[in-house]
């Protein structure tokens, strides 16, 4: 849960250097971090936590939200709120890994394709298991799931 501690650590920090802005951000990342766990309380893990992987699905999930935000007060004309979105964006991916490249998300889906020894369409569920176990947080799965789909229709 290392992540969960640069988290805490950078909204105390913002505290005390007085910045309105990132500790608001801060605070949006904590609140839906404990909406998370508070909604698997219910469950079996429930005392385990949230571990690095579900806490960079919610902020993946953050970022998401802020930048279809960001592209509906552009159609709206509303500059200023699209601005503050993408400062919002900025805050949440320093907590998230860099992104993939589009060669090093080809890499992931060949090697995933390999591992899971897909060769049909059938097989796609477990291809994208393995990409979101290891790259939670680094690539579009929206985006990805199209290219595995192709890359197993080619095959």
């Amino acid at each position: 849960m290392e992540l969960r501690s640069r988290i805490d650590a950078a909204l105390k920090q913002a505290m005390k250097d007085r910045q309105p802005e990132r500790l608001s951000t801060l605070r949006l990342i904590s609140a839906a971090i404990k909406d998370r766990e508070i909604a698997a309380r219910g469950s079996e893990d429930a005392g385990a936590g949230l571990g690095d992987a579900e806490l960079r699905q919610i902020m993946g999930k953050m970022v998401k939200q802020r930048q279809e935000s960001v592209r509906a007060y552009e159609e709206g004309g509303r500059l200023e709120l699209a601005d503050r979105e993408r400062d919002e964006i900025a805050i949440i991916e320093e907590f998230l890994p860099r992104q993939m490249t589009e060669a090093e998300v080809a890499a992931a889906i060949d090697a995933a394709v390999a591992e899971a020894d897909a060769s049909t369409i059938r097989d796609m569920g477990r291809v994208m298991a393995i990409l979101k176990t290891r790259h939670t947080g680094q690539m579009d799965f929206g985006a990805v799931g199209p290219r595995v789909k192709d890359r197993l229709a080619g095959t």
